[in-house]
């Protein structure tokens, strides 16, 4: 039987309420299995490497309750670590009713007492920054020009995150100006592609007809409504933009700092 484990992101940023956080742990706790309890994912994967790395030879099978599937394996991706093996159930969508029952179903676990254990990121600072979904990434430089506090470089057309934690918290603003949808904020508490959800698994895009006329005419309509929604998008990257400046530059912001 492959050795297997669970772990469960508290998300230090909130992204699910409190009492459903609390649901969770309590529903795992009671599962035969080893159980990790994450304070922050984000965090750890930065800042705890060496964890990852002992989970990773340690387990042959990962299951992580934590948030979009997409966001979990491009997080991995961009600091250089591999979890082979890793199932994720994303609590954002799956209530906790359907979390025990995958668990059961899916992965054979069975009810008892979790050998539990807490694990820390040990960052002083929230771990908010982006993520990049490289097959999605164009290149572009345009999250590079939009962004003011040096989270990225962009040198030979190639972008790269460098400075993750210099990323203003709630700032998706460069995110929401990505032609390609790649830029991902796993701590963003909005569902949608900017949190992690797979690109063209909105609701608007399921069951489409298959009436080439019928598309040819949706793709026109879907055309004009991009372009609307893109400009709503711009203005709010811009408002969010201005937001983490003014608050960088506010006294009580130069007294913490």
């Amino acid at each position: 039987m492959k050795k297997s484990c669970i772990l469960f992101c508290k998300c230090g940023a909130g992204v699910i309420t409190p009492d459903k956080s609390e649901q969770i742990k309590s529903m795992l706790e009671s599962l035969d299995t080893d159980l990790y309890q994450l304070d922050d994912f984000c965090g750890i994967v930065l800042n705890r490497k060496d964890f990852v790395h002992a989970i990773g030879q340690k387990y042959d099978r990962k299951i992580m309750v934590a948030c979009y599937p997409r966001a979990i394996n491009n997080l991995l991706a961009q600091n250089n670590l591999e979890l082979s093996g890793l199932e994720v159930l994303n609590f954002k969508e799956l209530s906790v009713a359907d979390i025990a029952l995958k668990l059961k179903t899916d992965f054979s676990v069975t009810e008892g007492n979790a050998k539990a254990q807490s694990i820390e990121s040990g960052l002083d600072v929230p771990a908010w920054y982006p993520v990049i979904d490289q097959p999605l990434c164009i290149d572009c430089g345009k999250c590079f020009k939009f962004c003011l506090f040096g989270v990225y470089t962009f040198e030979n057309k190639q972008l790269k995150v460098v400075k993750p934690l210099a990323c203003k918290n709630n700032c998706p603003a460069c995110g929401r100006n990505c032609p390609t949808s790649a830029i991902i904020f796993p701590r963003l508490k909005e569902n949608g592609v900017l949190a992690g959800a797979e690109p063209g698994t909105e609701p608007q895009f399921k069951g489409m007809a298959t009436d080439q006329n019928l598309i040819s005419t949706l793709n026109q309509r879907s055309a004009l409504r991009l372009n609307i929604f893109r400009t709503g998008l711009m203005e709010k990257a811009e408002a969010e933009r201005r937001k983490a400046l003014e608050e960088t530059a506010s006294p009580k912001h130069r007294e913490g700092t």
